[in-house]
Formats: C-alpha cells, structure tokens, sequence
C-alpha cells in the first residue's frame, strides 16, 4: 500500500481521530484561499457591477461549476449552496414531501433526516422505517417492498457516520426514477470519500456538506437536484437580482438560495475540491481504508472490546469511521482518557443517529466511542491509537478482576 504521506501542519499537536464529524486539519490552500480572497474580494458576488463584485461572483460560479462536474451533475445552476446538509436536507425533505404523503427512510439516519421526517410523521405522512442488517447494510429491496402508489419521497443514507457502511442507492433509486417517486439521498460522510456521480446512483437529489471529505470549512454545503426535479418553495428572501418581483424566484439557483451566500465558505470550499481532485477519491479512499484496516485488526480480538458492524461484507462498500466500545467502561470515559492519556481525539456519544444506536442496544450505554480516520492521518498514529485502546482495555479489566 503506497499512503498518501501528508504532511501534519506543526501546529496540530494531539492525534485526531474524528475527522467522522469534520475534517482537520485542512489542506493549506484552504486556509489561504479563504483568507487571501475573502481580504482582496470580500464583497456581496452578483449584486453590482463593481470589479471585486464580479470577481466574488466569480468565484462563486466556478465553485459551482466545480461541484456540478464532481458529483457528474449536468447543470451548474442546479448546484445550490447552503449552511450544511442538515439545511439542504430540511429545504430538499420539506420541499417535496406534501401532507398525507408516504415516505420511506431507514434506521441508519442521521437527525438531520430523521429530525424533519419524525415531524412529518407527527403531521399525518405515513413513513416506513427498514432497518439494517448484522452487517451494517440495508436491503435494497426491503426498501423497495415498502413503495406505494402514494410513495412521495425514499430519504436515505449513503454512507453511515456510525458503522461506515456504504448502501446500494444505486438500485434503489433506479427503481424510485421508474416509479416516479423521488430519491433524496444524505452523502455527508461519502462526498470525497467514495464517488459520487448522479447518473451511476440514479439519484434525484443528492445533499452534502463541505466540511468533511470535501476538505472545505464549517458553514457551507449545498445540494444537486437532477433536472426535472422541482422542489417547493419553503424559503423566501433576497437573491440579489429582479428585486421588483414579489416572489422568490423560480429558477435555479435562487430558487434554493436565500439571502447573502457564505463568500469565505464558497472560497475555502473551492480549495477543498480542487486538492481532493489533486490527489483523487479513489486514492484519498485507498488511504484511509489502508489505516482502518490496521486499526480494526488491532483492536478486534481485544478482551473486552466490542467492535460494531466492522466484519467485511464481500462486494460492500464502506468508509473509514470505525465504533466500539470497552466493556464496563462508558464511552465517554474512554474518550476522556483517550484524549488525556494519548492525545488521541475521538468522538463519543450517540452520533446524532439514535435509532442506529438502538439497533446496536448501545443507546443504553450511552453510544460508542467512534475513530474517525482522514487523509491526513498516519499509520504511526494509527498504531499509537492501537495501543492506546489495548493499554486502557488490559488497564479497565484489571480493576476489573
């Protein structure tokens, strides 16, 4: 396995493990990028007709552009920006979901999705929920046996943030497409991590968020709708151009963006995708998993270690994120030493996705601790990780006996 080799900025000084909830540290030219442009061209884009306005403008266009072609969109316009998935996820949810109509989703789901659609359930929509496998992995069929001639919407996952589990959207938004229902897929985790092409998933709308494996900061993310898939206005407010008309307007991509956009976001963003397009997905993926697998296979036969979903499935895909937990230790305490101890941080909790961690029964040991690998982790550090979870194991069932 040849490994990215990336150099760690000096000013990181601990092991970071939760690149899962973003990604740190960014590339270099992320950081310049933002701060560079933001101070020479830091004005509203496409409200004027002032030289820095035309250059913010575009900055913004080509940013678009740029994501357009990542995720093999066909129209610029119909790449949309926002805070994060979470807004492009309630704009998309509620934007196409109508009352009474049936929705389908899954037990992998972050609040994000769950959050809008457990409201919608409470309004009258009927939803059905399937859950996952041993494994980690939905059944694409099990979703398709739940469509109805009043199916509006199939919300899902694509890649967890718990157990990593990459799902086969594919197949089932082909089947969503043929039977006129829209797909709304939540690619948090998988964008930069795993390709993500509209035609070879067949989705309707994908949403993603840019400060993760897009290597972009916090506070900016976006959606892409397929053409021929309108959403509903939720939103209304100022878009910076025909300013007499009473309503928001209908084309794209106003129709999905409100106000002043995140010009330092857009900025950092456009830097984040053109070094993950440097160095390659499928590199970048080759990397991380490289270090994930040394990770499992360092701590899965540890007394007293449980390990969730993290078996290899023949022909499945997964990300980087790994989950487990010390017997008689919460997760929180193995995170505290974790970070005390070894300088390593990781992440604790339920993740923001209560029903995985039902179907774990982990949600009544309050979560897991989870390891986040990124592009810019190590084996060394992750050999370190490895003995750190061994040391505190051996150490915990010690007092134990």
């Amino acid at each position: 396995m040849t490994y990215l080799n990336l150099p760690i900025p000096p000013e990181v000084k601990m092991i970071y493990l939760d690149n899962g909830a973003t990604s740190f540290p960014k590339p270099q030219e992320v950081y310049e990028k933002m701060d560079r442009f933001y101070r020479s061209a830091g004005v509203n884009p496409g409200r004027s007709g002032f030289d820095l306005c035309l250059e913010a403008g575009g900055l913004v266009d080509e940013t678009r552009k740029l994501l357009c072609d990542f995720f093999g969109g066909t129209d610029p316009n119909r790449l949309t920006f926002s805070y994060n998935s979470t807004d492009s996820l309630n704009l998309a949810i509620w934007g196409t979901v109508n009352p009474g109509d049936h929705v389908v989703t899954t037990h992998l789901e972050h609040n994000a999705t769950l959050r809008p659609i457990w409201k919608l359930e409470q309004m009258g929509c009927p939803v059905d929920w399937v859950d996952f496998d041993r494994s980690g992995y939905v059944d694409p069929q099990e979703i398709i046996k739940r469509l109805r001639k009043d199916t509006k919407a199939v919300v899902m996952n694509h890649a967890s943030n718990v157990i990593g589990t990459v799902q086969d959207v594919a197949t089932v938004c082909r089947e969503c497409r043929d039977r006129g229902i829209t797909s709304i897929l939540d690619v948090s985790q998988s964008a930069g991590m795993v390709p993500v092409k509209m035609d070879d998933i067949y989705a309707d709308i994908i949403c993603f968020t840019g400060h993760k494996s897009l290597m972009g900061p916090m506070g900016i993310g976006g959606m892409y709708s397929r053409e021929g898939v309108e959403i509903r206005h939720t939103r209304a407010g100022g878009t910076g151009v025909k300013s007499i008309q009473r309503n928001h307007l209908d084309e794209y991509p106003y129709r999905m963006e409100y106000g002043t956009p995140n010009l330092p976001g857009i900025a950092g963003l456009n830097a984040g995708i053109k070094w993950v397009n440097k160095y390659g997905v499928k590199a970048i993926h080759q990397h991380e998993m490289a270090l994930w697998k040394i990770l499992r296979n360092g701590i899965e036969n540890l007394e007293g270690v449980t390990l969730y979903c993290a078996k290899d499935a023949p022909g499945k895909e997964r990300i980087s994120v790994l989950s487990f937990n010390i017997e008689g230790l919460e997760a929180a305490n193995t995170g505290t030493m974790l970070d005390v101890d070894y300088d390593i941080a990781c992440r604790t909790g339920l993740h923001c996705t209560p029903m995985v961690h039902e179907h774990l029964g982990t949600d009544k040991i309050q979560g897991a601790a989870r390891f986040g690998i990124g592009a810019f982790n190590n084996e060394e550090q992750i050999q370190t990780a490895v003995r750190a979870v061994t040391e505190i194991a051996e150490a915990h069932l010690k007092r134990q006996k």
